[in-house]
């Protein structure tokens, strides 16, 4: 596993949830599933009938898993770590054929999708190990099309169990998110749910 370099730490990290892979990447798709309790999130995010979503960063697929019960049309992702590609695409062979469901290698500053291609972009647990916040930004406003929605989470919120309070980032950081949103978004707005602490914003 190759190390990467979160912007918010500034250098290299092997951690098993920057880049799942092997024993310890299994045991972190395990933890994150357990963990990242994400229904509030898609109430939030409320997918209408014939909307195109993109997942950055699905992980063992938790997310993905609950977008398939809502009317979009099209579940797509991209995760970084071939072992949680693997994993997340299991339930959902049969919607991979018809290509209501689409999970690719990637990352947030790299999706490889096309222009302005999907109505909801989102984002849980994983913008604070992107190794440059800025270019997984611009990324997400180019993929995103006009009135268009972008939502990103990470740890915290108003109850953070032990886990999630100890990946809490410091405000500086949060407003440093923040920040980079407004330089590109409109209708950018915090939002504390019980244990994620969640922007909004509209393209």
């Amino acid at each position: 596993m190759e190390p990467t370099t979160p912007w918010t730490l500034g250098r290299p990290t092997r951690s098993p949830f920057a880049m799942p892979g092997g024993l310890s990447g299994r045991l972190a798709g395990r933890v994150m599933l357990w963990t990242n309790r994400q229904q509030d999130l898609l109430d939030l995010l409320d997918v209408h009938a014939g909307e195109r979503v993109l997942e950055v960063g699905y992980g063992p697929g938790g997310l993905i898993r609950l977008l398939q019960r809502t009317p979009a049309q099209r579940i797509c992702g991209v995760d970084p770590s071939p072992q949680m590609r693997d994993l997340a695409a299991r339930p959902h062979r049969a919607e991979s054929a018809t290509g209501r469901i689409d999970l690719r290698l990637g990352t947030a500053d790299r999706t490889g999708f096309g222009d302005a291609e999907f109505d909801c972009v989102v984002s849980v647990n994983n913008v604070a190990i992107w190794p440059d916040l800025q270019a997984g930004l611009s990324e997400f406003h180019r993929v995103t099309r006009a009135g268009g929605r972008v939502l990103i989470a990470w740890h915290g919120g108003t109850r953070p169990s032990r886990i999630p309070r100890s990946l809490a980032l410091p405000e500086d950081k949060l407003a440093h998110i923040e920040q980079g949103l407004r330089g590109l978004f409109s209708g950018v707005t915090r939002h504390e749910l019980a244990t994620l602490t969640i922007w909004s914003a509209v393209r």
